[in-house]
């Protein structure tokens, strides 16, 4: 049975996006998304409140391989060597949906959220999450032991992490 402990809830999250819009407004910062395995839960989080469109420029839901090369500039190359389901690919649509859609910061999910797709190697709720800005970059995997939609929804949370580190003071340069 898949565990629960920790999970957080579409309401959770939508809560902790008010805060966090209210921060980018503060900041005149935007935001700009590419996900695969959350298929558009990112965006749906990050629009949830009045006012987003202030500070989120859009995104994409980029399921295949080919949407991750057309929509975020993810070279083929870099899927081929590493997966789609790597930190190098997460890093890169997060990097690749900023510039697209000229926002401060980009936002990158890539991952297995299950039941099926895992490999050898790259289990079901495999995730590698990644933020891009001028000043802050990271991309970090996790290994999620939810069921598909608890796995979709704490790779969101962890998104919102990353997005929040990005907004803080402490935010390390490139």
């Amino acid at each position: 049975m898949p565990e629960t402990t920790g999970l957080p809830t579409y309401g959770d999250l939508s809560l902790r996006m008010r805060g966090i819009q209210k921060r980018l407004r503060a900041k005149k910062r935007s935001v700009a998304s590419a996900e695969s395995c959350t298929g558009g839960l990112l965006s749906a989080i990050l629009t949830e409140h009045d006012g987003s469109s202030e500070v989120y420029r859009g995104g994409a839901a980029v399921y295949s391989n080919e949407a991750k090369t057309l929509l975020a500039d993810v070279a083929p190359q870099l899927i081929h060597s590493h997966g789609a389901v790597s930190s190098v690919v997460a890093a890169a649509l997060a990097r690749g949906a900023r510039v697209r859609l000229g926002a401060d910061i980009g936002l990158g999910i890539t991952g297995i959220a299950g039941p099926g797709g895992a490999t050898p190697g790259k289990p079901i709720g495999l995730v590698y999450v990644a933020v891009d800005s001028d000043g802050h970059a990271a991309a970090r995997k996790y290994e999620w032991r939810f069921d598909r939609a608890g796995n979709r929804l704490a790779s969101v949370g962890a998104a919102l992490d990353l997005l929040e580190e990005a907004l803080s003071p402490r935010a390390r340069q490139r």
